[in-house]
């Protein structure tokens, strides 16, 4: 299914169950497949899930531009509207929680009843006068470098300590590789451009006006968004906030502790 977006882009997103609607908005480089733990969990729990493949991934229309973090969740509010969808719970993981932040500061709370931040890269990763913990301008121009000289290479290298598999976290080879293959799935341009904007954005200002209740949940060996510099922060922000540390989680909780987590947020949306 597809809706077009604020300006043309075509985006796809997929639609299941029926009750009240959660949306779940995915990572950088990953597309609407990641959440295949979560959707199937909360469908046969009596909701409706929806998930969105942000442009220049998945199956979704590859412009040359629009992936900033304001234009991404401008699209997210076109998918909204275009389902005229109300009671919503917003779900993001990574740069999807910054989205997510970001929605709600530029298009209000009337359609969103609560939100949940998964290892997101909130509220600021860029290094600067007032957030001097954050990732100096080097750090970042030599990870991209990395990418535009071998970006199969790069991704590879991540996908061990994007699971934190050292630490005993229980996922197999093979699902370390439909992980890595979605994210070479994403068009190169779309991931250099949704690095850029993660790492630049700052949301802040917009975690400090949030009036929903919100979930926090990050992992304390996340490699790709570290705690210190984002999940603890991130509650700390947050008006309302219900804030959880998975000890020995990396990024992709999701999947690493995905049972622990559907569970947490399936007694968060009863509350």
């Amino acid at each position: 299914m597809y809706f077009d977006s604020h300006d043309g882009t075509r985006i796809a997103y997929e639609d299941y169950g029926r009750g009240t609607p959660i949306v779940f908005v995915a990572g950088a480089m990953l597309p609407a497949d990641m959440w295949e733990y979560q959707i199937p969990y909360f469908t046969d729990r009596g909701h409706r899930c929806i998930a969105i493949d942000r442009r220049g991934h998945g199956r979704s229309d590859r412009p040359a531009d629009g992936y900033d973090i304001d234009s991404t969740a401008d699209d997210l509010a076109a998918l909204l509207d275009h389902l005229d969808l109300t009671g919503v719970t917003l779900v993001g993981h990574s740069m999807g929680g910054a989205e997510t932040a970001r929605y709600l500061a530029r298009h209000g709370e009337h359609r969103v009843a609560r939100a949940v931040f998964l290892s997101a890269t909130l509220p600021l990763l860029k290094q600067t006068d007032d957030n001097p913990q954050g990732m100096p301008q080097a750090a970042f121009d030599a990870l991209s470098t990395a990418v535009r000289t071998d970006r199969a290479k790069w991704l590879a290298r991540q996908t061990q300590p994007y699971f934190a598999t050292h630490l005993g976290n229980d996922v197999s080879p093979e699902q370390m590789d439909v992980t890595y293959r979605q994210c070479l799935s994403t068009a190169p341009w779309a991931m250099l451009k949704t690095q850029e904007a993660c790492f630049h954005a700052d949301n802040r200002a917009a975690l400090r006006g949030i009036g929903v209740p919100t979930l926090a949940v990050h992992g304390d060996a996340d490699f790709s968004a570290p705690v210190d510099l984002t999940g603890r922060r991130t509650a700390e922000l947050l008006p309302e906030c219900t804030y959880l540390e998975y000890p020995g989680a990396g990024h992709g909780l999701y999947v690493s502790h995905a049972e622990r987590f559907n569970a947490d947020l399936l007694k968060f949306l009863a509350g």
